[in-house]
């Protein structure tokens, strides 16, 4: 079932996430929504709480429109590694029309646990390494946005408010 995506200023995304503590059917059948979600929106990940849901639960898939999927799940995941640096675009299904440069690590260590319940270590670059840590900063009640500076996040602030104003988000 494709879910409503929550979108910014709602205070909903500002919530941080309880770490999942059974991996149920009901948790299946959210997985199975997030990943529905994502698809059809489109993106390249999507975070529990975007949904409303304040679990630690995220779904990524950084391959291509010409690319099989290669999707992944996440539960509960932390980064337990993170070096270089990565300056890049990034955009989020809850701040739908804007786009900033955000840096970020350019590679990261991620443990989480897959819906079978077993650990699982992914070792991300690039795009996947910057979808990981957009998504695990939703966990943490934290945008995209929240990495600019102040100056930028006041232009963003005020060009958001008068495109809403404006009946266009």
């Amino acid at each position: 079932m494709i879910r409503k995506i929550l979108v910014y200023p709602d205070p909903e995304l500002k919530k941080p996430s309880l770490p999942v503590t059974v991996i149920n059917d009901k948790m299946r059948e959210l997985v199975r929504d997030m990943v529905e979600t994502m698809y059809d929106a489109p993106g390249v990940g999507l975070a529990a709480p975007q949904i409303g849901v304040h679990q630690r639960v995220v779904v990524i898939d950084c391959a291509g429109k010409d690319e099989p999927p290669e999707l992944i799940v996440a539960i509960n995941p932390v980064i337990i590694h993170a070096e270089g640096e990565a300056y890049e675009e990034e955009g989020c299904l809850s701040v739908p029309r804007y786009s900033a440069n955000v840096r970020r690590h350019a590679r990261v260590v991620v443990k989480a646990l897959n819906l079978d319940g077993e650990e699982i270590t992914y070792k991300a670059e690039d795009l996947l390494a910057i979808a990981f840590q957009h998504e695990i900063d939703h966990l943490d009640g934290i945008l995209f946005i929240d990495h600019l500076s102040p100056l930028k996040r006041g232009i963003f602030r005020k060009r958001y408010q008068r495109s809403h104003d404006e009946g266009d988000v």
